[in-house]
């Protein structure tokens, strides 16, 4: 059910195929992987830049944890480096640096604080349902939902539209508006859609 396009696993190889293992074991400490491991560390880093009013060096580094992003996904896909770990890390940096630029943004009063809650709280909610159902010994079935990824996008554009707005003095009206509402329908859709999905899982386990 909790899925994330991950571009480490893009690779046209099974997961539990022998090719999978292969390359888990060549790849464990890959490039792809040394690159989504910086963009975790630079989490802190846009969070320090955030609190401290520094806007162009958050967007900055926005910008490079957006490209380092791009970059890992085609070397995984390219060169066939895709492995285990890249695919558990590379959707926790994603989720960590927008998650924290949402909270940073919302404390320092650049984005309604409801939206950060709204955010924030849709992740929440869906880790805490993957984790009872494995805790439970019955995992979902993970798998994509295009909503998802359009919140995604809608989400990593607006908060380069904040950051952008802060660090170059300019307004960000309307689009702000728009993103925000592009945010707020895709959210809720997209919980809304996964939990349905954990409940019927759930049940047909019961039921069995």
């Amino acid at each position: 059910m909790y899925y994330v396009d991950n571009k480490q696993t893009r690779t046209g190889r099974s997961r539990q195929g022998p090719g999978w293992a292969g390359s888990r074991e060549a790849t464990a400490l890959s490039i792809p992987n040394i690159i989504t491991l910086g963009r975790i560390i630079l989490v802190p880093v846009i969070v320090w830049a955030i609190v401290s009013s520094q806007m162009e060096v958050a967007f900055a580094i926005f910008v490079i944890a957006g490209v380092s992003d791009a970059v890992d996904g085609f070397l995984a896909k390219r060169f066939n480096m895709a492995s285990e770990l890249g695919a558990l890390l590379d959707p926790l940096a994603d989720k960590a640096l927008l998650v924290s630029i949402f909270v940073a943004l919302g404390i320092w009063g650049a984005v309604p604080r409801w939206i950060v809650i709204l955010v924030v709280s849709r992740d929440i909610m869906i880790v805490t349902a993957v984790m009872v159902s494995w805790l439970l010994d019955r995992p979902v079935p993970m798998k994509p939902l295009m909503v998802s990824k359009l919140n995604t996008v809608a989400q990593v554009a607006y908060a380069a539209l904040v950051l952008a707005s802060l660090g170059f003095n300019f307004k960000p009206a309307p689009y702000d508006t728009i993103l925000i509402g592009l945010v707020t329908v895709f959210t809720l859709v997209s919980v809304s859609l996964y939990l349905v999905e954990w409940v019927r899982h759930m049940s047909t386990i019961e039921a069995g």
